[in-house]
């Protein structure tokens, strides 16, 4: 009997216990392909209507991260080639703790008018996205395959303090091997950057 009853509580106390999700990892499906979000436009998209033929490359970002500064131009670049290969570009900015100020959606607008960066800049509500691709810094990113399967995460390259400093151009290989039908060398690298500002 004792044991019966103790059995019980432990089913209760395990079942209270929230599961947590595994961290994206390549190979991985799109989280979220069919939610809609409020792009800069005014209009709503879903992941997959932003996705090009050969793919889609999500970034969260933010407006006043010093790492989103240093990395506009390669992230201009980036945005250029995905486009030239087929490969849709979403910004993601999930920084709800930071709506009443520097990334609220009228400031959002105004940054994207004033580097013009060649995406989609979505409001990540409650930091939903972030939360379902496991992100945390800006920028990361994210390289999915026609089929909205991961075959790249992380940084735009190996050294995103410093352009000068770059040897190894993670993202913009991890494109080009996918556009050719490679496996992607190197699928995985560690980001750097500001942490993304949960409400929470």
């Amino acid at each position: 009997m004792k044991s019966a009853l103790y059995l019980a509580c432990a089913l209760v106390f395990t079942a209270a216990i929230p599961a947590v999700e595994n961290p994206l990892e390549p190979g991985a499906s799109l989280p979220k392909p069919d939610m809609k979000w409020m792009d800069v436009s005014g209009k709503e998209i879903s992941l997959n209507n932003a996705k090009g033929n050969n793919g889609l490359l999500i970034v969260f970002g933010g407006n006043q991260c010093p790492y989103m500064v240093r990395n506009q131009e390669r992230l201009h670049n980036i945005c250029a080639l995905a486009h030239k290969n087929g490969i849709g570009v979403v910004m993601v900015n999930s920084n709800e703790a930071n709506r009443a100020d520097g990334d609220s959606f009228s400031a959002m607008k105004a940054y994207a008018t004033q580097h013009a960066f060649q995406c989609y800049y979505i409001l990540d509500k409650n930091a939903e996205l972030a939360d379902a691709f496991d992100a945390n810094h800006t920028p990361e990113c994210y390289l999915f395959d026609k089929n909205n399967r991961l075959v790249y995460k992380g940084a735009i390259d190996d050294n995103p303090g410093n352009a000068d400093a770059v040897k190894a151009r993670h993202l913009q290989n991890a494109i080009t091997e996918l556009v050719a039908g490679k496996s992607i060398t190197t699928n995985t690298s560690s980001t750097l950057g500001c942490n993304i500002k949960r409400n929470r």
